[in-house]
């Protein structure tokens, strides 16, 4: 039976991910803010030190899998809040618990960052500050930015963290495949808020899907799992976009 660490556990994409990995006989730690084996707000430094504290704790300091699924949307208010939780609570799940990973047999690791990390506007000053690691920088800029930016920016940093670290000793050379997926809009409770903004109902239910609809949290959880599994064991450093095909329609010549 596998030990796999979920960030986020309790609703959407990552309850969706559990549930998936829970009926294929691992054992799931759950983290979130409510209905979880560990309880805690990542959003704040004190909270990632304690969760990080209490997985450890229950695992032994074993894992065999890690996802970071904790997030926000662009409508959550203050924009500060959304760097924080997106990318530093991934962040430091990441880098907290990648020592508990190679003690596995053949760990591995996913972030979930989105399609909107590639959108117009996500590249901003946010970005950098986040992946030079200063929290009060990055939240700082969240202020005078908007939280569209802010979250695609988040997660465009979550993303370029995961490529420029996958193939490196800390992770390949340890032996721990890391991957990430970018959803496209996919039907979570975090997306009907968007749906509910005055602001940002309109743009989500224009933004063009080629497949015609939005994704279900199980279309996500899919992909995940399969980068956890063994099917996946050549994937380092992937960014897989799960998402109607939309990325492909407004960037065809990237890849």
């Amino acid at each position: 039976m596998a030990v796999i660490v979920v960030t986020g556990s309790a609703s959407g994409i990552g309850r969706a991910t559990r549930e998936r990995l829970e009926a294929e006989d691992n054992q799931v730690i759950g983290v979130d803010l409510r209905d979880a084996e560990v309880l805690a707000d990542l959003a704040i430094p004190a909270g990632r030190v304690a969760a990080l504290t209490n997985v450890l704790q229950a695992t032994h300091g074993h894992i065999d899998g890690l996802v970071v699924c904790a997030g926000v949307g662009p409508e959550f208010e203050p924009w500060s809040t959304i760097v924080s939780l997106n990318y530093f609570g991934a962040h430091a799940f990441l880098v907290g618990l990648r020592e508990a990973l190679t003690t596995a047999e053949s760990p591995a690791a996913v972030a979930v960052s989105s399609n909107s990390s590639v959108l117009p506007n996500s590249d901003t000053p946010l970005v950098n500050a986040c992946l030079a690691g200063n929290e009060d920088e990055a939240r700082d800029l969240a202020l005078t930015l908007d939280g569209h930016r802010t979250y695609a920016g988040s997660k465009l940093a979550l993303a370029r963290w995961v490529r420029r670290n996958a193939p490196g000793a800390d992770w390949a050379a340890s032996g721990i495949r890391l991957n990430a997926v970018a959803p496209g809009a996919v039907l979570t409770p975090l997306l009907q808020r968007g749906l509910d903004h005055p602001a940002y109902g309109a743009a989500i239910r224009n933004f063009p899907i080629p497949l015609g609809d939005f994704g279900t949290p199980d279309q996500i959880a899919a992909v995940i799992t399969f980068l956890l599994g063994p099917d996946a064991s050549f994937f380092c450093g992937s960014v897989l976009f799960v998402d109607g095909g939309t990325d492909a329609l407004l960037r065809p010549d990237e890849y």
